[in-house]
């Protein structure tokens, strides 16, 4: 098949998402971007640009685009000969956690919605995800004053699959380097926003400082020109510690410290899947998760009670835990890597590559 694959936002998991399927699907993509800025602009005119930009819909056998397209807007504007379109959610306008003093823009979780109902087949990256998507979507559709067109619900229900998306690391077992027994490293490989939240993560840090529990640090993932000012103070407070402090632009450097990383840990408040925790886990850094979002759903189970926490001060004891007696740790490393090969690209395409064909008109 030709596949037109759009994304008016060409960065972060969306960017990696859209190069691995072009990587490894069987079909013929051809990818279409706009850079990963201005999100909301994205959402309000990235069809217009689109549109513009093909001239020939008509050669194309389906669309795949993700959730920051306005599809209803495409879809009206692009004619006639347009091919069936699947739409993949990342994330959605509904849920998606605001920063301190911002203000939620209903309009664009209603282009969310209405661009899932548009949609020929719709996919999101979690179960979790999805029931978070439909909740929200339903109590939004309740605050319309009337007419409130709840059958729009069940539509998307009965179009929408589940499908992991895909990372990249290949197939088969991974060589798992020793690690630094002395002061294990801790990684975060998330991005510098608040929804991340890297406040609580530095708060549980200092505490382990200040009981002089040896451990070193690696701050990487991506950031924006303007990321939370915790970050800065964090550079100072844990210079001692830190041995890397920004994101590494080589993906071959980013591994290397993954391979070197004792712990990964994540705070989050919002999280639809977890690329960089499975990359993490996947390279032998053995993880510390909140029993939350997509985390229970992603994790197998048999290590939930090992891996996963309720509160703050149950963060606090694992993680003191693991870094004082961090040997005993070392076979959930193997165990854990091999269990989320499942999630390569590799193996997870056909998913993907399935859904595309059943479009086929």
């Amino acid at each position: 098949m030709k596949i037109l694959f759009l994304e008016p936002f060409f960065g972060g998991s969306h960017k990696d998402f859209a190069v691995g399927f072009k990587a490894h699907s069987c079909h013929d993509v051809t990818l279409v971007t706009l850079p990963d800025r201005f999100w909301k602009w994205r959402m309000r005119g990235a069809a217009l640009y689109f549109v513009n930009q093909i001239k020939d819909f008509s050669v194309f056998d389906a669309i795949i685009t993700t959730d920051m397209l306005d599809l209803t807007d495409f879809m009206s504007l692009a004619g006639f000969d347009l091919p069936p379109a699947l739409m993949y959610f990342h994330e959605n306008q509904l849920s998606y956690p605001l920063a301190p003093r911002q203000k939620r823009d209903f309009h664009l979780g209603f282009t969310n919605i209405i661009s899932a109902l548009a949609a020929d087949k719709v996919l999101f990256n979690s179960r979790f995800h999805f029931n978070d998507f439909i909740s929200s979507a339903s109590q939004l559709i309740k605050q319309m004053p009337d007419f409130r067109p709840k059958w729009m619900i069940e539509q998307i229900r009965e179009k929408t699959e589940v499908v992991y998306p895909g990372c990249r690391f290949e197939k088969g077992r991974v060589d798992l380097k020793e690690r630094d027994m002395n002061k294990p490293l801790i990684i975060w490989n998330h991005r510098w926003e608040y929804d991340k939240n890297p406040k609580l993560f530095f708060e549980v840090l200092g505490g382990l400082k200040e009981k002089n529990i040896p451990f070193s640090l690696a701050l990487l993932g991506e950031r924006l020109a303007m990321f939370p000012e915790v970050f800065s103070r964090a550079r100072e407070q844990f210079k001692d510690e830190m041995v890397v402090y920004g994101y590494v632009e080589s993906r071959n450097e980013y591994l290397s410290w993954l391979k070197k990383g004792a712990i990964v840990v994540s705070c989050a408040i919002q999280e639809n899947f977890g690329i960089s925790v499975v990359e993490a886990i996947r390279f032998g850094c053995i993880p510390l998760l909140p029993n939350r979002l997509s985390y229970p759903e992603i994790m197998p189970k048999e290590f939930h009670s090992k891996i996963l926490y309720q509160t703050k001060e149950e963060l606090i004891t694992r993680l003191e835990d693991m870094l004082v007696n961090y040997q005993e740790y070392l076979p959930l490393q193997e165990r854990l890597s091999i269990e989320l090969e499942q999630f390569s690209w590799e193996i997870i395409v056909k998913s993907y590559d399935n859904a595309l064909e059943k479009l086929r008109k």
